[in-house]
Parts: C-alpha cells; sequence; structure tokens
C-alpha cells in the first residue's frame, strides 16, 4: 500500500522519505532524555541500529516512514510514521516524534500530520488512523485534537517512567471526519 515513498511540501516542512543521511537526526532524536519520556521509550539509542533501521524503511511497503524537515533549510526536524498497517480493517498507526525543543512551537508537527493524514486518504483506501499519547504530554493531545483526532478512550497505567504509572490517551481519525 506504500510502496511509493513521497516527498510532500508544506509552509513549514517538508516530509521526505528517511534515509542513511538522517541517522544523525534520528540519533539526536532518540538521545534527548524528554522525547524517550514523551515516547516512552525505555531503550538506549544504539548508533548502528539506527542506522540499519534509517537504510532499510524505503523497502517496506506495508509502512511509511518520513522525515520531516525545516521545508527552508531542509535541517531534519523529526519524524512521522504510517505503521501497523491492517488491510482487512483499512486501518493503521500514527506516530510521531520531534527532535526536541529545537523543533517544539514551530508548528512542524500540525503540519506533519495534516499533509500525512491527507496524503492517506487521498492515495489509499484506508478508513482509520489512530495513534497512542500519553496523558501528561498535554501539548501533543492539543495538536492531534486540533486535526481532527478525537479520544476514543484510555489504556490505564499504560507506561511506567519513573517509578510513577501514566495513562495512554487512544485517538483516532476517520476517513468520514
Amino acid at each position: 500500500m506504500f510502496a511509493k515513498k513521497p516527498t510532500l511540501h508544506g509552509d513549514r516542512v517538508t516530509l521526505r522519505p528517511v534515509g542513511p543521511d538522517d541517522v544523525p537526526g534520528l540519533i539526536e532524536l532518540t538521545s534527548d532524555p524528554e522525547v524517550g519520556r514523551l515516547t516512552g521509550s525505555h531503550g538506549a539509542p544504539n548508533d548502528a541500529a539506527a542506522a540499519q533501521w534509517y537504510a532499510t524503511r524505503g523497502d517496506h511497503a506495508d509502512r511509511l516512514d518520513l522525515a520531516i524537515c525545516d521545508a527552508e533549510t531542509g535541517e531534519y526536524a523529526g519524524e512521522i510514521v504510517i505503521n501497523e498497517l491492517d488491510e482487512d480493517n483499512l486501518s493503521c498507526n500514527l506516530r510521531i516524534a520531534l527532535v526536541g525543543s529545537r523543533a517544539y512551537g514551530k508548528g512542524y508537527g500540525t503540519e506533519a500530520i495534516r499533509l500525512t493524514i491527507a496524503h492517506v486518504f487521498a492515495t489509499t483506501p484506508l478508513h482509520r488512523i489512530s495513534l497512542g499519547v500519553y496523558a501528561f504530554n498535554e501539548r501533543a493531545v492539543h495538536v492531534y485534537r486540533k486535526v481532527g483526532f478525537v479520544e476514543e478512550g484510555r489504556l490505564r497505567d499504560a507506561l511506567r517512567w519513573d517509578g510513577q504509572w501514566y495513562d495512554e490517551i487512544v485517538m483516532s481519525v476517520l476517513r468520514t471526519d
């Protein structure tokens, strides 16, 4: 379904297929403790694994991995991914991560999500895009609602971080929304 990996252009961001040149940005992203907390990622970054990961994303027709780049400078600002494709139920998952404070508050995430949703619904038969976000990530919850995601429920105590439990909010957007 995602054999062709597009480049999508917005006012603030360009979304393009990830590749080996993006590995330093991915390492910056996965090394940031705040990004780790927001994504619930407990593991330590591994440079070799990051290089292998980004080198092989284009080989997978069941997912779409795009680098979020500043539209003016081309600088890597994060990634947005469509994965967990369920062709029988015409649904998939969306995840996004920005490199940290240098990318926050600039509208990159909002525009990247809008571009990606528009692309998915315009070029595939998919009906539903879902995601999970931890309840403490109020900035992300606000953005997801702004772009049309609707809260469906909560997974109670889904994340244990620094000895505390946090809920995961499940959200989705439908083609008919």
